[in-house]
């Protein structure tokens, strides 16, 4: 039978968003059609979308992402998280869960106990595990549809290129900033928006930046400088920075996918939440703000 005569049938239910009554198709369902049809999970949910058949997972979605349509974008969507540390492992986690179609993974580290005390894809059982491979497995678990590529290497001029390749957002979610610069030279040079975030202790950042748009050097300095970790080693990683600037990091790529809402762009995002402070620091070329550094 075709797909689309599948998704009919076994739709179910009602789903009400904005006085508009949309029939559900449970996980179940979408594994069943994709095994008939021979098909991904992520092509059944694409063409259920499209016919007005809202997939269960994405029921309390469809307000934030703006429908159907919005589901759908997002789906076709292809982002990298560059760095699964503190940051980057739930920001992809949070991508995941929203349904980005393609995800990227770039870490060339593994986990060790150090890592137990912020990040998200560490636990007891996979101390030594490659970073890359213990997310996958994760996110593969929460998100079937969502294709997963990854690289259990360290971004390089030799292979970021690749690892960018087709991506509409980039997030950077590093722990030194030689490795962000080059992210930032190589989304420039491919035309991808990339999502800056750091934190150490009590204190983060966050700024969106096209190609053209000030960046990295509004706030780190001039890219001719030595660069290495920041103050992270003195000051600490708690639990709750990186999941705070993560949870934005996310918040943000979504709206560049979806186009919508208002960017950080040309912006820094600086938060102390020590003292319960967020304030927005405009970003001028050849102005340096410093900043927070780890992951």
């Amino acid at each position: 039978m075709e797909l689309t005569c599948l998704i009919g049938e076994r739709a179910q239910g009602s789903i009400v968003f904005k006085d508009e009554v949309y029939r559900g198709l449970s996980l179940a369902a979408v594994r069943e059609i994709a095994a008939l049809c021979i098909c991904s999970l992520k092509e059944v949910e694409i063409a259920a979308l499209e016919m007005g058949v809202i997939p269960e997972r994405y029921e309390r979605s469809l307000g934030t992402v703006g429908g159907p349509a919005g589901q759908v974008r997002l789906l076709r969507s292809r982002a990298a998280v560059i760095g699964l540390g503190g940051l980057g492992g739930l920001t992809a986690e949070l991508l995941t869960r929203m349904g980005v179609g393609t995800i990227v993974l770039v870490d060339g580290d593994s986990f060790n106990e150090s890592n137990l005390n912020r990040q998200v894809m560490s636990t007891e059982t996979n101390l030594g595990q490659p970073k890359v491979t213990a997310a996958t497995a994760r996110l593969a678990e929460i998100n079937a549809a969502v294709e997963l590529i990854a690289y259990p290497s360290f971004a390089t001029p030799h292979n970021l290129e690749k690892m960018l390749a087709g991506c509409h957002v980039a997030l950077d979610c590093l722990d030194s900033l030689g490795a962000r610069f080059l992210l930032q030279d190589f989304c420039r040079r491919l035309q991808i928006p990339f999502v800056h975030g750091a934190i150490a202790q009590y204190y983060g950042q966050l700024s969106v930046i096209y190609p053209g748009d000030p960046g990295l050097e509004a706030v780190y300095g001039p890219t001719d400088v030595e660069r290495d970790r920041g103050i992270e080693k003195e000051l600490g990683n708690p639990a709750t920075t990186p999941a705070l600037v993560a949870s934005l990091q996310a918040q943000e790529a979504l709206k560049i996918l979806l186009g919508t809402g208002e960017l950080l762009r040309g912006r820094l995002l600086f938060i102390d939440t020590l003292q319960g402070v967020f304030e927005s620091v405009q970003l001028e070329k050849g102005v340096n703000h410093s900043g927070s550094g780890e992951n």
